[in-house]
């Protein structure tokens, strides 16, 4: 008896191997040890036949279901206990007539044989072995042959147990995750008038169990603003999940709100636990919801209407407790209007919508922001003191942040990076100036230098306070380059360094006509 097989399948036991490689690599090591022309490990689910592991048969057999009610090979093979062969002149039909490699039509003449493969005392599914020559299988040896069927069923159910732990480990580190998130409150930063409205509706929504609809431009803090209506809610103590819509292709998009289970589609070899039921007694946070498409759409509205989900492949209804909010960047009302977004599932969404302010619209709240994510670049970066200097907090004030505050964050870090590698790691302060900033919005510190005006910076500073010195900074500087440029606005831009519609916004807040 050749053993090399059963040491292949042992060492296989010690690799990390999905489901789908594991049965490959173990129908391969009983193909070497009983040479066959075609092998195939079927797993049985519900009266039906599904392929997870094929070798010598076409590609698409791995797609194909056997109905066992419609194949009596099939049938007989489940409805005995040891292993059965087929007389090569049978005349039961074969089930994989025109799957066979390099075969078009109706399979001759053959050697065909199989085994139910039992788990746990109950049938776990199929493996059949078929060679094109008649009487291949004659000198198998009885007890040898039974011991690798025997193998094949400890390696499926050693793989089974892998593949649950692994996924009750997924599962519990997903909820570890959300819990640990509630734990830390979220905070958002801001002072300003525009925030503070935004902070009362958070207060007045969060304790109902209302569907929420954040809207807002990209990167105005949308899943802050969810965590932050979770943390006060009655649900505080349960997770809040998350799933970004858009970032999920079409054909998977439905398993990962809803679940499925084994055999549901290729490459489905176990179960998986869905959003909505990892979100039970807790929220579900559907960002990017806007991106989803239409039939996507009716399964979602079906689920918030009834509270019931079916996992994809299954009838089993399951109810779930759920609030949901979700966020969008997209006009739903255009959306709805033009056809991409069903009216209904929008009304269901938007029960309380709650729109994130920009943050050109925050006055001062960049200051504070700033200072929050220089704090955060210092744990990062392990330096002592990262610090703005005063021409560079004067230009973030200039800038529009389309990118709003993600756009903040990402500049700030790449300034950091490069005040460090200016002035050195062992700087007690490292300042940020200007150059570091990369924004093309004025000529660095030497505008300041040149500004001229009857008072000194540090004077108007001392006098009104660093706010009404920017914007006399501005009103001056602006000003100055209309002057120069005769009034003309796409002119004084270019001078400035300044998008037209920033100069224009900018002016009519420091009411320069």
């Amino acid at each position: 008896m050749d053993i090399s097989p059963f040491i292949d399948i042992i060492e296989d036991l010690n690799r990390e191997l999905s489901a789908q490689q594991r049965y490959q690599r173990l129908v391969a090591a009983i193909q070497r040890a009983i040479p066959c022309d075609a092998i195939v490990l079927l797993k049985l689910q519900e009266n039906i036949l599904f392929p997870v592991a094929v070798l010598g048969l076409k590609n698409e057999a791995m797609a194909r279901h056997f109905n066992v009610e419609h194949h009596p090979r099939f049938g007989r093979i489940l409805q005995t206990s040891g292993l059965v062969r087929f007389d090569s002149d049978s005349d039961l039909p074969d089930p994989y007539d025109g799957l066979v490699d390099n075969d078009s039509g109706h399979l001759h003449v053959h050697d065909c044989m199989g085994s139910v493969i039992y788990i746990d005392d109950k049938p776990w599914g199929v493996l059949t072995l078929d060679s094109m020559f008649a009487g291949s299988f004659d000198a198998l040896n009885p007890m040898e042959t039974r011991a690798y069927f025997a193998a094949v069923a400890a390696v499926i159910k050693t793989s089974d147990h892998i593949e649950a732990l692994e996924t009750r480990a997924e599962h519990n580190y997903r909820v570890a995750q959300h819990l640990m998130s509630n734990d830390t409150l979220t905070q958002i930063i801001g002072q300003s008038a525009a925030i503070k409205i935004m902070f009362n509706e958070i207060n007045t929504v969060a304790p109902s169990d209302l569907s929420v609809l954040i809207t807002g431009d990209t990167g105005v803090g949308k899943e802050l603003v969810a965590k932050s209506i979770h943390q006060k809610s009655s649900r505080a103590k349960q997770p809040i999940v998350q799933i970004n819509c858009a970032a999920l292709p079409e054909n998977i998009i439905e398993s990962e709100l809803f679940g499925h289970v084994k055999g549901a589609f290729t490459g489905a070899t176990s179960d998986r636990t869905g959003r909505f039921e990892l979100a039970d007694k807790g929220t579900l946070f559907l960002d990017e919801v806007g991106e989803l498409s239409l039939p996507v759409q009716a399964k979602l509205l079906r689920a918030l209407q009834s509270g019931e989900i079916q996992r994809v492949g299954s009838d089993q209804i399951i109810s779930v407790d759920v609030r949901v909010i979700a966020a969008t960047n997209r006009q739903l009302q255009e959306e709805v209007k033009e056809g991409r977004f069903r009216a209904d599932l929008y009304h269901r969404l938007s029960v309380y919508p709650l729109p994130v302010p920009p943050l050109r619209e925050r006055g001062k709240d960049y200051i504070l922001l700033a200072g929050h994510f220089l704090e955060k670049c210092q744990h990062q970066l392990g330096v002592m003191k990262l610090r703005l200097s005063g021409s560079a907090t004067a230009q973030l004030g200039l800038y529009d942040w389309p990118g709003n505050v993600r756009e903040l964050e990402h500049l700030l870090s790449r300034a950091a990076l490069k005040a460090i590698k200016q002035q050195g790691r062992a700087k007690r302060i490292i300042s940020i100036n200007t150059e570091h900033l990369d924004l093309a919005l004025v000529n660095e510190v030497a505008i300041i230098d040149n500004f001229e005006t009857e008072h000194s910076i540090t004077q108007i500073t001392q006098e009104t306070g660093f706010r009404e010195a920017v914007d006399k900074f501005q009103f001056v500087l602006i000003k100055q380059a209309l002057e120069n440029k005769q009034g003309n606005i796409a002119a004084t831009a270019r001078e400035l360094k300044l998008d037209r519609s920033n100069l224009i916004r900018t002016m009519k807040r420091l009411n320069i006509s």
